[in-house]
């Protein structure tokens, strides 16, 4: 079964390129932050001892600091561990957290309030819930829907019948999980199972200045486009999700639709106007329709989409929404960036990503140099005609 992922070594190694020079470590140091845990250590010259950047000790001078990328670093150098924040075993936060993915995991089929939790792990409700939010991301009751959502779309996939997977992935009762199938499928459970069984699907592959694109369309409208660096995965892709819908090959009649595509990607227009036919949940649906509202060239941050779809909280569902957006170009997710202007993820690559912002706000100065040329001639113009 699938789980939401929790902080592991990879996640520390990727975290280190946060603090790479020792400006950025000490000032990590002297803030006390958590996240810095295990992405380095300090050990203090004038004690013998090395510590976690987020350890309650008395803070020592800079000049008698040094860092190091690991425990057994600052052990060779002759550092002994710190009795405070034990730099040699998990930190405690991410240990409890641990053992409460450990107790959510146990039975796919339980369902744990904070409470029994918190109980499970013996800290407060209240300090399980900020911790487990903080390390993981999610709450611990929307760490349990997403193994749910998880645990249901396996069983589908795997040909099980609604009942038999409703029962597998921990729900109740079938009313509960259509309740929540929408918002985790997209679409009707017995939908999704059939994979697009009785639907006809129409493709091409073209190649594009971002690689090769794949186009997909049904008798309603473009279900896919998507990048990849040979067409191959964009079709293996399209015939996993759509594993029992008749795909055929059709590049005469989807010409028109790549020709759209090849001419955004040069500059020549600026939006890819096709007809869509694209599964959404209500949420889902305004946050696409809220990326397509961002002006060509420019772009807004994940918590900008989210107050303008009126939920301010729910950044993390934005990204959600960008991340499973299934037509590329035509809802313009690679204009959404995090807040202060720096490039998430891209579901077709960040180098895609980067050369499409790249180009926008290379063509968009184009056109209001352009236009700004044109209003000099006719002001020009017009004075000419008021002095003659």
């Amino acid at each position: 079964m699938n789980r939401t992922p929790h902080p592991t070594e990879t996640d520390t190694t990727r975290r280190s390129a946060a603090w790479r020079s020792d400006d950025e470590r000490w000032e990590a140091v002297t803030r006390r932050d958590p996240l810095a845990d295990g992405a380095f250590f300090y050990g203090v010259t004038t004690t013998g001892v090395f510590c976690r950047p987020s350890c309650a000790s008395r803070q020592p001078r800079r000049e008698n600091v040094a860092f190091f990328a690991d425990a057994a670093a600052a052990r060779a150098a002759g550092f002994r561990d710190c009795k405070r924040c034990q730099p040699g075993g998990l930190p405690r936060e991410l240990d409890i957290v641990n053992r409460a993915c450990a107790a959510l995991d146990a039975d796919p089929q339980q369902r744990l309030t904070l409470a029994q939790l918190s109980d499970a792990v013996h800290v407060s409700p209240f300090h399980l819930q900020r911790l487990f939010k903080r390390v993981v991301g999610v709450s611990p009751r929307q760490y349990q829907a997403a193994r749910r959502g998880a645990a249901l779309r396996d069983a589908l996939r795997s040909g099980a019948d609604v009942t038999r997977a409703t029962l597998d992935a921990g729900f109740n009762s079938p009313s509960r999980m259509y309740d929540s199938a929408s918002a985790e499928l997209g679409m009707a459970p017995s939908e999704y199972r059939r994979k697009g069984a009785g639907l006809t699907v129409r493709y091409a592959s073209a190649p594009t200045s971002l690689g090769f694109v794949l186009v997909a369309a049904t008798e309603k409208g473009i279900c896919k486009i998507g990048f990849a660096d040979d067409t191959a995965c964009l079709i293996d892709e399209l015939r996993g999700e759509l594993a029992n819908a008749e795909l055929l090959e059709d590049g005469e009649r989807l010409a028109p639709f790549i020709a759209q595509i090849d001419a955004y990607l040069r500059g020549t227009r600026q939006q890819v106007e096709l007809p869509l036919d694209i599964a959404a949940t209500a949420f889902r649906q305004r946050v696409w329709d809220a990326l397509r509202r961002i002006p060509y060239g420019e772009t807004r941050s994940y918590s900008e989409i989210a107050e303008a779809v009126g939920a301010p909280r729910a950044v993390r569902a934005v990204a959600s929404a960008c991340a499973n957006n299934p037509v590329a170009l035509a809802i313009p997710c690679h204009r959404v960036v995090q807040k202060g202007g720096a490039l998430a993820g891209y579901r077709w690559g960040l180098p895609r990503k980067v050369a499409l912002l790249d180009a926008e706000a290379q063509h968009a100065q184009h056109v209001c140099a352009d236009d700004a040329g044109t209003a000099s001639i006719s002001t020009l113009a017009t004075k000419l005609d008021h002095a003659a």
